[in-house]
């Protein structure tokens, strides 16, 4: 794996960014810290908790204030040089997923690219080896048409009404198309790893793909206060064979992640920022592979506030908020195993997730069931507040 540091995992502007995440202290557990001038910075005393403290008002103004009487825990460059898997001394502290408490929801189908994989998966019914023929008929008859419509608009559902009439109707389609947006829950509280950390894919699955991702961060009142970079890595031969598999294709051990800290909104940096945010995805494998591609959040089909609207609000609550993954401008489909078969992951690939002013999240691909297992819940982290306090 590259090797962690302040070149690949700060923001570019981060002397002016208010960043936050967790680490795990040996003998104490995961601690909430803040990262300035090349430390990071305890905010126990300002907030156990990453839900806690993005439930208070103005939290970065919060976290510039407590900075200045917060304990130092260590240089983030020897956090980061512990935080790779295949390293880590565990007497020492290392990076964890920024997120705690917050269920981790996540968006489908929000880009017109990553919608018509969707549909051609369904058509294949999960083969790969299929899907270079259906990708080429899917593109020539509604390609153009959806990426001129907005979802839930009139012109939307004139569309629907003739692709039923040609036969062409999909259930992703009235998800892309239609009012309802699809969001789904990527992974339980506190399962969700941190950049460094090895991500999963289950044995079976013979074709995959890493979803890089916008991630918000939304607290209990439904209102975004910052945001960070995801994986939400995902099956895509599961869920073509059946939507129903859509939990099997993406909540395995290890299947998310996030990081590597959340950016707090402030006066230099909002929503606006996260509307314009362009993202860089990177793909290097142990046999020669590579794959590099770019992608902008301007192209999302739904604003990334109405999708908060979509998954939160008088119909479902969230106590102790949520992040909120916002859909993948990629859809990779480079041949990779032989000419035909498009994308897939293999194990050991180490893939990048970048954006200027949210840094770089980085994992090395590994199975599902040897990736380090998920074994610290809610009831060790009330253990662990317990005997700290």
């Amino acid at each position: 794996m590259p090797k962690l540091d302040f070149a690949c995992t700060l923001p570019a502007d981060a002397g002016q960014a208010v960043l936050v995440g967790r680490i795990w202290q040996p003998q104490l557990g995961p601690v909430l810290v803040a990262y300035a001038d090349g430390h990071l910075f305890d905010l126990s005393k300002e907030a156990q908790l990453c839900s806690q403290l993005l439930d208070v008002d103005e939290p970065a103004e919060r976290v510039r204030a407590a900075l200045s009487k917060a304990a130092r825990v260590a240089s983030l460059q020897k956090v980061l040089a512990n935080t790779d898997e295949a390293t880590r001394d565990d007497r020492q502290p290392w990076l964890l997923a920024p997120c705690d408490l917050q269920v981790v929801k996540a968006c489908g189908v929000t880009f017109v690219d990553s919608l018509l994989e969707r549909v051609i998966e369904e058509r294949v019914r999960g083969d790969g080896a299929r899907a270079a023929y259906a990708r080429e008929e899917v593109h020539e008859l509604m390609g153009e048409e959806l990426r001129r419509v907005s979802p839930g608009s009139p012109e939307a559902a004139r569309l629907r009404e003739v692709l039923v009439d040609q036969g062409a109707w999909s259930q992703y389609l009235e998800v892309g198309l239609g009012p309802d947006a699809e969001v789904f829950t990527k992974c339980p509280a506190l399962a969700a790893v941190g950049t460094g950390a090895r991500i999963g894919l289950h044995p079976r699955s013979q074709w995959s793909n890493s979803e890089p991702e916008v991630v918000l961060a939304v607290n209990s009142r439904g209102e975004p206060v910052g945001a960070t970079l995801g994986n939400d890595l995902n099956l895509r031969d599961f869920e073509g064979r059946s939507a129903l598999l859509l939990g099997k294709a993406k909540d395995n051990n290890a299947s998310c992640s996030i990081g590597p800290f959340i950016r707090l909104f402030d006066s230099g940096f909002g929503m606006q920022d996260v509307r314009s945010a362009e993202l860089s995805f990177r793909v290097e494998g142990t046999d020669g592979f590579a794959l590099k591609e770019e992608g902008a959040m301007a192209k999302i089909s739904r604003d990334p506030s109405e999708l908060i609207l979509q998954a939160a609000g008088p119909y479902h609550q969230y106590p102790d908020g949520f992040m909120l993954f916002l859909g993948t401008p990629f859809s990779p489909h480079q041949d990779r195993r032989e000419k035909g078969m498009g994308f897939t992951h293999e194990v050991e690939d180490v893939v990048s997730i970048s954006s200027d002013r949210l840094g770089m999240l980085v994992n090395r691909i590994d199975r599902c069931d040897r990736a380090e297992p998920w074994t610290f819940g809610i009831k060790d982290l009330l253990h662990s507040m317990t005997a700290r306090s």
